[in-house]
């Protein structure tokens, strides 16, 4: 799960330097925050273990029974998405450019009893087919993901290379209307669609609770339309046979969420519903 740098914080935001300078930023920022996510109750790391919980229960129904299949997860941070799909009965690779984050997936992977069924790879997403040498039954994107890409084209040939005949992609992301939003209140405050140059924001927020991460580790981020994601994928030769937009996310993206009794947050009782989310699943013929 990712975080949205939307306009520079009171300090300003470093300039624009480039996409090897983006990833490098991003890295560092991300490297910055694994420790405090492990140890956050947003992520409730040792309730999971506990608990046996699998995946959400929503991405399950789309997604459809995948013991015994091939699972990718790109951009899977510390893993804790992943790991619930292997105990769903899929053999599971995470993909993910933070050692750190890894390094912390494989130790909830043994701890969980998971490491059998599981690998996880640290490269960046476009790198991901030279990485893997592998394909898959199922691509799986969590939420918070794409936009730490520069162009949603270059992920969907990503996604088409690994997906074997037959094979399924399945995301579930933050809408780009929600991240074309301001903070404050439902107000359009930046581009909703994919630009040349990113939001870049250099301020400590994270979305999860627990201490602040020192700021300097610029986030670089761009946003994508639902109408550039789903032709990416379609032009790619996959079919796209369910769409959905949803009135929820699964982090406090606004402040004045409320968060319901499933762990979901939403727009306050009597507020004009915008999606927050989305869902799109895909196949390759």
């Amino acid at each position: 799960m990712g975080e949205r740098a939307g306009a520079p914080g009171p300090g300003g935001a470093p300039a624009w330097g480039g996409e090897e300078w983006a990833v490098a930023q991003n890295r560092a920022m991300w490297d910055a925050r694994v420790g405090i996510h492990v140890a956050s109750a947003f992520y409730d790391v040792e309730g999971w273990l506990r608990d046996g919980r699998g995946p959400r229960a929503a991405e399950a129904e789309i997604v459809g029974d995948v013991a015994g299949l091939d699972l990718v997860h790109l951009q899977c941070h510390f893993g804790l998405d992943t790991l619930a799909w292997a105990r769903a009965g899929a053999r599971v690779t995470g993909l993910d450019f933070s050692a750190p984050a890894l390094a912390e997936a494989r130790a909830i992977a043994e701890r969980a009893g998971l490491a059998g069924r599981s690998r996880f790879v640290c490269a960046e997403v476009y790198d991901a087919p030279a990485a893997l040498g592998s394909t898959y039954d199922v691509v799986y994107v969590s939420l918070g993901a794409l936009s730490w890409l520069p162009s949603v084209a270059r992920w969907a040939e990503v996604v088409a290379a690994l997906l074997r005949p037959g094979g399924r992609l399945f995301v579930h992301d933050v809408h780009p209307l929600s991240d074309a939003l301001g903070e404050d209140e439902l107000v359009v405050t930046s581009s909703y669609f994919e630009e040349p140059e990113p939001f870049v924001d250099d301020s400590s927020w994270t979305y999860t609770d627990g201490p602040l991460p020192p700021s300097g580790g610029a986030a670089v981020c761009w946003n994508h339309s639902l109408g550039e994601i789903v032709t990416a994928v379609a032009s790619r030769g996959l079919v796209v046979e369910q769409l959905h937009e949803h009135d929820y996310t699964t982090f406090g993206r606004f402040p004045w969420l409320v968060r319901r009794g499933d762990g979901t947050y939403a727009l306050p009782a009597g507020t004009p519903r915008v999606p927050l989310s989305f869902s799109l699943l895909a196949r390759r013929p």
